[in-house]
């Protein structure tokens, strides 16, 4: 079976991509820090407070659903703002299954700074965003790629962000959001058109997937404070039906951004026009 390496899959958007690919077909490597249900980890969103009261999901849950579909599922912790974890994250899924066919840079930085505006946030948690939200996708796709480029095929699918290319309508923390989440959602936007240009004609396809909102677990847990009500969301099987057609249907899915600006799929749009998922409308 082909494989495909989802970060950021213990919930939510990761959990629904990683599950969906199951579905299509592929073995399914995924990381994340949360490695079983009830551990606590730090997931606040300012700098006000710290919050590890544990979130629903994790990697072992998620693990247990690729396997239900009949897929086989290998689970790496790491934790994207340690670059050297990632790394080890991805050669330890080489090691063991040879290759990765498809690569969903889904997981971002949780923690403090997210909903901070720009005179509360420490230079360093910026940082944190950016090694987190950018440089740690483009060394996960530097370990993978070659591999792609050997066999002359591979799919790179970004999770990207309207806080990367939208200005909020309010400031952060009172339904906008902060510096760090939007100038790192901004760079990695840039990534996937350089990658398909650079990469088009030695079989490699690259995306951005945009999921616009979804109601995650943390999204119901945390966000509401914050002015994000969760049942105004789409579901996270939204996007994880998006991922599996784009990665299945190569005809279909560049016909489809050849229309479109920055090979960015808006998602819910997506799903919406081509009937991915049957029994939900917005």
């Amino acid at each position: 079976m082909p494989t495909a390496f989802v970060t950021g899959a213990s919930r939510g958007i990761g959990k629904a991509i990683a599950v969906h690919l199951a579905r299509a077909g592929y073995d399914v490597a995924i990381t994340a820090r949360t490695v079983n249900e009830g551990e606590g980890r730090e997931h606040s969103s300012t700098l006000r407070r710290s919050d590890t009261s544990p979130l629903p999901g994790s990697l072992s849950t998620t693990a247990r659903l690729i396997e239900e579909e009949g897929a086989r599922a290998l689970a790496v912790p790491a934790d994207l703002t340690d670059r050297a974890s990632v790394v080890a994250a991805a050669r330890r899924v080489l090691a063991t299954w040879g290759s990765v066919d498809v690569l969903v840079n889904n997981g971002r930085y949780i923690g403090p700074g997210h909903m901070d505006r720009f005179e509360d946030t420490p230079l360093e948690l910026l940082d944190r965003h950016l090694e987190a939200n950018v440089m740690s996708p483009l060394a996960l796709t530097k370990e993978l790629l070659p591999g792609m480029l050997e066999r002359g095929s591979g799919v790179i699918v970004n999770i990207t962000s309207g806080a990367g290319y939208h200005d909020p309508t309010a400031p952060a923390g009172e339904g906008g959001w902060g510096l760090g989440y939007a100038i790192s959602k901004g760079a990695l936007h840039r990534v996937a058109g350089i990658l398909a240009l650079e990469l088009a004609t030695r079989g490699v396809r690259a995306y951005n997937i945009q999921p616009g909102f979804i109601a995650t677990e943390r999204m119901a847990q945390d966000m509401g404070a914050f002015g994000f009500e969760a049942s105004a969301g789409a579901p996270p099987d939204v996007v994880g039906a998006v991922v599996a057609w784009v990665v299945t249907k190569a005809d279909a899915a560049e016909a489809y951004v050849a229309q479109v600006d920055a090979r960015n799929i808006e998602a819910q749009d997506a799903c919406k026009e081509l009937g991915l998922l049957p029994g939900w409308s917005r």
